[in-house]
């Protein structure tokens, strides 16, 4: 009988991405997170975390960045391929991001020097570092940008990812988002409901978002909202298998529309809704639903 394999996440990225948050939400979702891990001791500690003949090996995650003790971009690739092809791990490479002005008021906020610029404007470690590790983005599993979430959004979209308690197969990802900040960078896709009749103009419903039920019976008195919502079913449906077969592991589906608070968010849960009655693992993020109502979450909680 096979036996499972082990979750291995090596969590890496800029500087100020949010590496110390995730590895605390990988922490609370069970990992044995360990950062600063310098890459000739991974094996020591993966065989050291293996427990014994009748003891069940715990998750691991590992933080390694350019701050590592030895970080060397090719050899964190090579590492990372090298446990790919393990029967014992499920290993995967988790790359942060951020645009750089967010980065730049993170770090100004925190009055932290930037670890590849001690002595230097914030901005010449941000831009160094992001041309020392483009390598390692192009080999990541899964890649986040987060810019534009805050904490508890940040720490969704990862139990999205790497919740121990899921259903098997590929996970997906879906989430609402405003055209007006911005195409969410993780989505590998993207449908624009802008087209729909808009609740903003509706004074009862203007301060409701999509999960609300008057706001989701207005969207639906639109003639074009059951026939989108059947051809997106009928799209998405048939793609699932095919990814699947292709050994896809993450799929993060994007609906936007103007102000990402009414229309997005009620396909978004339209959609998701559909998606686990399906018997799909679905994680759900809003991530504009409270931009402007004094609501919205600050990404500058993340960990620098």
């Amino acid at each position: 009988m096979a036996h499972k394999r082990r979750p291995f996440v090596l969590v890496t990225g800029l500087s100020g991405a949010g590496r110390a948050t995730a590895l605390h939400a990988l922490e609370d979702f069970g990992y044995v997170a360990v950062d600063n891990v310098p890459l000739q001791l991974l094996g020591d500690l993966i065989r050291s975390t293996a427990g014994d003949a009748g003891g069940k090996a715990p998750p691991l995650a590992f933080g390694v960045d350019t701050r590592t003790y030895g970080f060397e971009a090719p050899e964190l690739v090579h590492c990372v391929q090298e446990l790919r092809t393990r029967d014992d791990l499920a290993a995967c490479l988790l790359f942060l991001t951020a645009d750089t002005e967010t980065l730049q008021r993170r770090y100004t906020e925190s009055r932290r020097p930037h670890p590849m610029a001690p002595d230097r404007p914030v901005m010449d470690g941000i831009i160094d570092e992001r041309r020392q590790i483009a390598f390692v983005r192009d080999a990541a599993d899964v890649v986040i940008d987060t810019s534009m979430l805050s904490p508890h959004q940040f720490k969704q979209i990862l139990a999205g990812h790497f919740a121990l308690e899921r259903t098997p197969g590929m996970r997906l990802a879906v989430m609402s988002f405003s055209f007006r900040r911005g195409l969410p960078r993780e989505a590998d896709l993207v449908f624009d409901v802008r087209f729909l009749k808009n609740p903003h103009y509706v004074p009862d419903l203007k301060p409701l978002t999509g999960r609300d039920a008057p706001v989701v019976s207005y969207i639906e008195t639109d003639p074009d909202y059951q026939p989108f919502i059947n051809n997106l079913q009928g799209m998405i449906g048939p793609l699932l298998p095919r990814f699947d077969a292709e050994g896809k592991s993450y799929l993060t589906i994007a609906i936007g529309c103007t102000g990402g608070r009414h229309r997005s968010v009620a396909i978004a849960e339209t959609l998701a809704d559909w998606l686990r009655k399906a018997g799909r693992s679905v994680s759900l993020t809003h991530r504009d639903v409270d931009f402007g109502s004094g609501r919205q979450g600050d990404s500058s909680g993340m960990r620098v």
